[in-house]
């Protein structure tokens, strides 16, 4: 290690066209030091310029001043390569206005990416993104706006089977957060809810020829680290800042919070308390007939965030029986996921893994279950989440996650934008219907291709307030409808296109609507 400086002095270490990386899931492992200091470096002076941003994971507060947002000015950065920006909405606005050239890629792949780049590798090859709009026989690759003009994504093939490759790129300068670094520079994460690809990407910049800078709670002696503890060695690390406490917050909710770390575990009434149930509304029915689904099932769960991931609380409820082990991309196995604002840890974890390798587990077949949300869904099964007109905030883990779970379920409300129904008594009335339709006759962008899963035997159903589809053969099939719904007025007439009926159409579960 070079050494200790202010977060001032690492500031300046960032040069006008470099390419920078950092780590962070909503707030949990963001270095917010470094990138306040960066962010005003730049107002005060004009520099650094047309910084390339390299990233993996969604860092930000929305549409506070937080994660990415810092760096949301007109000619401090000039490219964006990610998989998310929906949490970062500064940025996420200067992509819609063309201001700034963006590449959206699977958060999996940015992971292997960054590995590669650090074990010398030009690039990774994977089936991850095909027929999705990633694969550029469906869309124009991974760019996001007129500004996007490089090819970082072609298809390969390979003894007959088709993959895509992308591209490596260097890093120059990696911002990165731990908890205790010892006088060597050895970096500890004890205090953090996540591991992230905290280690790929220090290693990547270091091998780039680039520098390795970590913000840190504190400062420990020489050789007082176990070296079990120690998660990036000071061999790797360039320099090193202690960060205000302020701007080193666990999570966006939590300064410090022992549950997520596997410190204490709090007992299950706590649990419960932090993952009360919500209201009886059209949110909880969806969640209710997503859990049925989750019945006998056994393996490893993916829930997403938004309706989804108030799933298993809709499990418990019902007493649906299942041997699922819930984990989440960000690298937690077990325990109760958070929500919210501090999505991505978990409370009482049963063990924190790389999150490269947690999509290493869902690539490779190992994901049994996973229940998202769903944007847009058309006749051919396709689910867009990435493009709403000018919005674009990236797919993150979906199309990872989708197209390696063997079963996926996705939620959503029937309609959006002024939705209003009425639940209970065992029946659902639409006393509004929102705006827009959700079920379309094609998807603005295919973010999970029917066709793929169709042809790989996947298990697909949708579920929302009022229908349940199923994807067979290759369409969407009506096989459930609501009590106290009209089947044309209330789904068939809000429909884009329309669905094969099955002959066996039933109504939903009484008891969802309870």
């Amino acid at each position: 290690m070079r050494g200790f400086i202010s977060v001032e002095e690492a500031a300046r270490l960032v040069k006008d066209g470099d390419t920078i990386s950092s780590e962070g899931f909503l707030n949990s492992m963001f270095p917010e030091d470094l990138f306040t200091a960066l962010e005003n470096r730049f107002l005060t002076t004009g520099s650094p310029r047309n910084l390339t941003v390299y990233m993996g994971g969604g860092k930000g507060d929305y549409w506070g001043g937080k994660g990415l947002n810092h760096l949301a000015h007109e000619g401090l950065i000039g490219r964006v390569v990610g998989s998310h920006w929906g949490v970062c909405r500064k940025l996420e606005q200067m992509i819609a206005e063309h201001k700034v050239a963006a590449y959206n890629l699977p958060q999996g792949v940015m992971g292997l990416l960054f590995r590669a780049q650090a074990a010398g590798q030009p690039g990774v090859i994977t089936p991850v993104g095909l027929e999705t709009y990633i694969d550029p026989r469906v869309e124009d690759g991974s760019k996001v706006n007129l500004l996007s003009t490089e090819e970082l994504v072609r298809v390969m093939t390979i003894d007959g089977q088709d993959y895509l490759y992308y591209k490596t790129q260097p890093v120059n300068v990696a911002f990165l957060r731990g908890t205790t670094a010892d006088e060597h520079g050895n970096i500890s994460i004890e205090k953090e809810a996540l591991n992230l690809d905290t280690f790929p990407i220090a290693l990547a910049a270091k091998n780039s020829g680039g520098l390795v800078v970590f913000q840190v709670e504190r400062i420990a002696a020489a050789g007082s680290l176990h070296p079990r503890s120690v998660k990036v060695p000071g061999a790797i690390v360039d320099y090193v800042v202690v960060g205000r406490p302020e701007y080193h917050q666990q999570t966006l909710t939590y300064s410090y919070n022992p549950a997520y770390t596997g410190e204490i575990r709090v007992p299950l009434a706590e649990e419960d308390t932090v993952n009360a149930a919500p209201a009886l509304d059209e949110r909880r029915v969806i969640q209710r007939r997503a859990a049925m689904e989750l019945e006998g099932r056994e393996g490893l769960l993916n829930l997403g965030i938004g309706i989804s991931d108030g799933v298993l609380t809709a499990a418990r409820e019902l007493g649906i029986s299942h041997k699922l082990i819930s984990t989440i991309e960000s690298g937690v196995i077990g325990g109760r996921p958070a929500r919210d604002l501090d999505f991505g840890a978990a409370i009482n974890p049963e063990a924190i893994i790389d999150m490269v390798d947690m999509f290493a587990i869902y690539n490779g077949g190992g994901l049994n279950t996973a229940v998202l949300g769903m944007g847009q869904a058309d006749r051919a099964g396709n689910v867009n989440v990435t493009k709403f007109s000018a919005r674009s905030p990236g797919a993150g883990g979906f199309i990872d996650i989708s197209q390696g779970a063997k079963k996926v379920i996705f939620t959503g409300t029937f309609t959006a934008s002024e939705l209003e129904v009425e639940v209970g008594g065992g029946r659902l009335r639409i006393i509004k219907e929102g705006k827009i339709r959700k079920l379309v006759d094609q998807v603005e962008q295919i973010s999970f291709s029917g066709h793929y899963a169709s042809k790989y035997g996947k298990e697909v159903v949708y579920v929302t307030e009022r229908a349940v589809f199923r994807l067979l053969d290759g369409q969407m099939v009506l096989t459930e409808i609501a009590p106290g719904v009209d089947l044309e007025r209330d789904v068939l007439g809000q429909m884009g296109f329309v669905p094969v009926v099955s002959p066996d159409l039933r109504f939903m579960d009484e008891k969802l609507f309870r």
